[in-house]
């Protein structure tokens, strides 16, 4: 009796063992089938870059990134907003050694140096309240807008540090229909080719301008749907109403593509929006629609290829980088996740493409940083959840 049940929890063993190893086929294999036939392009995050930064700097709340044509990276950030551990340095008498203030604006090499860093209170011009957002042109040009309180400019300097020109003024409040200033502008995007400056108009207006380069000029806006911006308060965002018809605050990016299509955030109502350069809606598509809070689309990216077939998208209340099929809107893929190390995001915020398809990203609130992602070219995505991009295979 005593071997017959011995065989039979013997066999039982062998059951489960079974059972076991059929089960995590059968994950592998509903794992391979949900990418299956997905080719898109890849990356790992480069955990090296960017190198320390000198002089005992630190950054704060970063929120802006952009790429320039000799692919060096811009990043802007606050340096007003140290934790508690990093302020003791200002203090005085200072209660350590760390840290010192990086200036708000930082140029980067490929390699991760710091090759350049500016901006703050000047001769001349109104430093925002609170910056956001930067764009670097080809022909040398730094641009940057700002978010704070009364904040309703646009500032252009060189590439070195020097002031240019202030579009706007500081002093304003919401007025959506204002042809002389902004409102709190969230991100720049420079069509170089006809001079034209398309402004993300923001977190105080709700709405797109395009403005001339060189006059400040506004030459058209836009609200949600093409119409005409209301600021008309819309409440907290409710993922089961029908959408609404004007942006909610923020309106969080425009960025032009090849194709002469203006691709808008909108970021609490968690969608995208497509409009021709004239400001006439083309489509649209929501991503985690019951995304609460600051929302799911804060900023895109356009692949490098000559149709820039993917949308890269920073979905910063989920942590993720979302790939998206530039025609269809559809998500082909995403990766990453929540948390503090390489790979990971903390409220992700900005991202920008270099011209080898290397993604840039900055984050805000605590993550305070900004991470490289190196493309691996185009190839087989085993499945849509890829989550931390560890550099070389890892199984993940």
């Amino acid at each position: 009796m005593k071997s017959r049940n011995v065989f039979i929890g013997a066999s039982f063993i062998a059951l489960l063992a079974a059972l076991g190893v059929s089960q995590s086929v059968f994950e592998k294999q509903a794992s391979a089938q949900a990418g299956a036939g997905i080719t898109a392009p890849r990356f790992e995050v480069d955990p090296m870059w960017p190198k320390p930064l000198p002089n005992g700097w630190y950054i704060g709340q970063t929120i802006g990134v952009w790429a320039d044509t000799q692919d060096h990276v811009w990043i802007i950030h606050r340096n007003d907003s140290p934790d508690a551990y990093e302020a003791a340095a200002d203090q005085t008498p200072p209660t350590g050694e760390c840290c010192k203030k990086a200036p708000p604006i930082i140029e980067f090499d490929q390699a991760g140096n710091v090759v350049h860093a500016f901006g703050g209170p000047g001769q001349g011009y109104d430093w925002p309240d609170s910056n956001h957002g930067i764009f670097a042109d080809s022909e040398g040009f730094v641009w940057i807008g700002g978010n704070g309180g009364t904040d309703g400019l646009v500032l252009k300097f060189t590439r070195d540090g020097k002031f240019v020109k202030q579009f706007g003024k500081k002093g304003v409040k919401a007025d959506s229909n204002a042809t002389d200033h902004f409102f709190q502008v969230a991100k720049i995007f420079v069509d170089e080719k006809n001079n034209e400056l398309y402004v993300a108009d923001g977190y105080g207006n709700k709405r797109v301008v395009v403005m001339d380069t060189e006059t400040g000029q506004f030459k058209r806006y836009w609200g949600a749907y093409g119409n005409k911006p209301d600021d008309t308060d819309l409440g907290r965002y409710n993922p089961n109403a029908p959408l609404a018809q004007q942006f909610r605050n923020p309106v969080h990016c425009a960025d032009l593509s090849v194709d002469n299509l203006v691709y808008v955030c909108d970021r609490v109502n968690d969608r995208m929006q497509v409009f021709t350069k004239d400001g006439k809606f083309v489509k649209e598509q929501q991503y985690q629609k019951d995304s609460l809070g600051d929302g799911s689309v804060w900023d895109v990216a356009f692949s490098k290829d000559p149709q820039q077939k993917y949308l890269f998208m920073s979905d910063g209340r989920n942590a993720k980088i979302r790939i998206i099929d530039r025609q269809t809107l559809q998500e082909v893929y995403n990766f990453g996740e929540g948390g503090h190390y390489p790979g990971q995001f903390y409220a992700i915020h900005s991202i920008a493409i270099d011209s080898k398809g290397n993604l840039y990203t900055t984050e805000t609130y605590q993550g305070r940083r900004v991470q490289k992602f190196v493309s691996k070219g185009i190839g087989a995505i085993p499945r849509k959840e890829m989550g931390v991009l560890w550099p070389a295979a890892t199984g993940r």
